[in-house]
């Protein structure tokens, strides 16, 4: 039986004991320091542990947090149209935020493209045989992790979607519309970047950046 997204970070709330109060998320940033539910990566290839590295050795400050709070406020009222339960929904935020940031990508645009990759569906499976939230294509875990990774785990997809990003991007020196080809292997074609880029712009900015934009 197909288990929903609610029952899928249920679980994963269960297991870690995380709080539910939406207002302790300076906490919540601090408890995502500790290690991931499921097994940490193993060294990864050069490209992508440089990647990585860059990001990884940038502390927060309070600005940071301040900013995080700012973004976790502003992204509630659009994700509630895919994930209901409040809970699930902030735990969700939490997760891409820090996920996003760990590899130096843009929170918002990993809402996006999760949008266009699954429609927040966990156990989402395309005709192709990528999983997940971010759609991860199965031969990713020889490269990055171990036999035992479960890639409808919404976490572990997390990690591995954003890490795969991130080197794409890195690849393509910061050009968003190449690395997003790339990651959905249409590389030399735009559609797929404009799609992104589109839910982007129309779901996962600020409102009065998307109301700016559309005028």
């Amino acid at each position: 039986m197909r288990r929903s997204l609610a029952a899928m970070l249920a679980s994963s709330l269960l297991a870690a004991g995380v709080a539910a109060d939406d207002g302790d998320f300076l906490a919540s940033l601090a408890a995502d320091g500790r290690p991931l539910l499921v097994q940490p990566l193993p060294d990864t290839p050069h490209t992508l542990r440089t990647t990585l590295d860059e990001t990884l050795s940038i502390s927060r400050d309070p600005a940071e947090v301040w900013a995080a709070r700012q973004w976790f406020t502003a992204m509630q009222p659009a994700l509630s149209r895919h994930v209901k339960d409040p809970m699930l929904r902030s735990e969700l935020l939490r997760r891409v935020y820090h996920e996003a940031t760990l590899a130096g990508l843009p929170p918002e645009l990993v809402l996006a493209l999760i949008q266009v990759e699954s429609a927040f569906q966990v156990e989402a499976v395309s005709s192709a045989g990528a999983v997940g939230l971010m759609q991860i294509m199965p031969f990713w875990i020889r490269e990055l992790g171990l036999p035992a990774d479960d890639l409808k785990d919404p976490w572990r997809n997390l990690r591995y979607g954003c890490t795969i990003l991130a080197h794409y991007l890195a690849v393509e020196r910061g050009d968003f519309t190449r690395a997003l080809a790339r990651y959905n292997g249409s590389l030399g074609k735009t559609w797929y970047p404009e799609r992104v880029m589109r839910a982007w712009q129309r779901h996962w900015r600020p409102a009065e950046e998307r109301l700016t934009v559309q005028r």
